[in-house]
Order: structure tokens, then sequence, then C-alpha cells
């Protein structure tokens, strides 16, 4: 048998047959740059851990189900300049969801937030955080439907078990049913042992009565304020700019 047959075999069973994508690369710069063989390794193992890596990110990102890949650098700041694009910045570091921290981003419609959301959840991911992306009204819908099929319980755990949930365009449309306490149900079990990023075009005050109920929506809102940045984002709509309000 020969070497390479012999070392591809070895290293599948070691699971780290990806090594042989780089191991003629590594080989020859070992030869012509007289490498030690502890460098020669450590090259060779470390593109197996930026490979790992590399796959562990695709597929935080492919679970996260954004809806398309937003960035902060591809965010046009000079737009709306009263968006606070240093207390955003700074929340890009992830800290906030090393600490359990929850960022509400406020303001109407077109200004960036569920931009700013997801660029936020990007980011996580990199960090390496599990991410989840959901509007409000797809979230609660299938918390809904689940009840109609007994698998509740496990709808529900998979908006509290990621370490990072974005809520997207939460009051849109007032809640009915069971949604409030669905809603609820999520801030409850998420306080302090995961962050939430939560858009929304209706003022703070203006969620309370999203919860029908002013113990529930007292105990709600406590949870989600106690340990939350409030990003309030104002400004036109990207969607519809003054330029071309005055050209219609």
């Amino acid at each position: 048998m020969a070497l390479n047959d012999e070392l591809t075999r070895v290293l599948k069973k070691l699971r780290l047959s990806g090594v042989m994508g780089t191991l003629d690369l590594r080989t020859k710069e070992a030869v012509e740059g007289d490498l030690s063989h502890s460098e020669f390794l450590f090259r060779l193992c470390n593109d197996e851990v930026e490979r790992r890596e590399a796959k562990q990110l695709e597929l935080r990102m492919r679970r996260a189900a954004f809806e398309s890949p937003k960035h902060l650098d591809d965010f046009e700041w000079s737009f709306n300049p009263q968006v606070p694009k240093a207390k955003i910045v700074d929340l890009a570091t992830c800290h906030f969801v090393e600490k359990h921290d929850n960022v509400l981003l406020i303001g109407p419609t077109g200004v960036g937030k569920s931009h700013i959301g997801q660029a936020l959840g990007a980011r996580a991911c990199r960090a390496g955080y599990s991410t989840l992306y959901v509007s409000a009204h797809r979230m609660l819908s299938q918390l809904r439907a689940s009840r109609a099929d007994q698998s509740y319980d496990k709808r529900l755990l998979r908006f509290t078990s990621p370490d990072l949930l974005i809520v997207d365009d939460l009051g849109l449309r007032p809640l009915e049913a069971d949604e409030p306490i669905d809603l609820y149900e999520i801030v409850r079990a998420r306080y302090e042992r995961g962050s939430m990023v939560v858009t929304s075009n209706r003022a703070l005050e203006e969620w309370y009565p999203l919860f029908k109920d002013d113990l529930m929506a007292s105990a709600a809102m406590d949870r989600l304020l106690h340990h939350a940045h409030v990003v309030v984002m104002e400004g036109t709509s990207f969607r519809n700019p003054p330029s071309a309000k005055k050209a219609s």
C-alpha cells in the first residue's frame, strides 16, 4: 500500500481527512523553506482548525435563517446621521450576548432596524454564538400552529435555546389569542439565560398593551428591560427617501 494511501486511511480514522487538502502545499513549503518538523506540523494542523471553524461558521449562519446577508459595513450611516453609530458598533463586539443582555431597536419603518438586527446576528455567529432570526409574526404563528399537533414544547425550545434570538417587527400587528402568553413565555425563559434583539416600530410604552394583561405586561417588560440596551433609530426611510418623494 502506498504511503499516501496509508496516510489517508489514518487521517480518516482520526477524522482529519481535511488535512489532505493542503498536505501537498505544506510539504512543498517545508522542503523549499527548510521548515522544522514542528513548524510543518503546526501549519498543517492550523489549516484543519481554520477549515473546521469555517465549516462551523457556515452552519451557524445557515441555522440563523437570516433573510439575506447583512453587515454593518453595508449600512449607509450617512443617510440618517442621527442613527447612533458608535453605540451600534459597540454592540457589534457581542459583549451583550456574553452577558445575556437584550438589545431593543426602536424606530419608524425603513430606517434599517432589520439590517442592524441581522448584522448583529452575523457578528454573533462569527463570535461563535448560536443565533436565530425570525419575524415576530412567524414566530408566534409557528407556536400557535404547534398547539394543534402537540409539538408546542419542542417549538418553544427552538426560540428559547439559541444564545441570541432576533425578533423582527414586534407589534407590527396586534397579538391575538394565546400570542401574548407565548411571547411572555419566550421572554421569561430567556431572561438572564440568553440574549434577544427585538426590532419594533412602536415606542416602548406601546409594548405593554400588546400583552393585553397588565400583570403579564409588567412581568415581561421588567425582564426585557432589566439588562437592555435601548437604541432609538430616527430618520427617513431608505425605501422612500425625500428625493424620491419630491420626484413623485
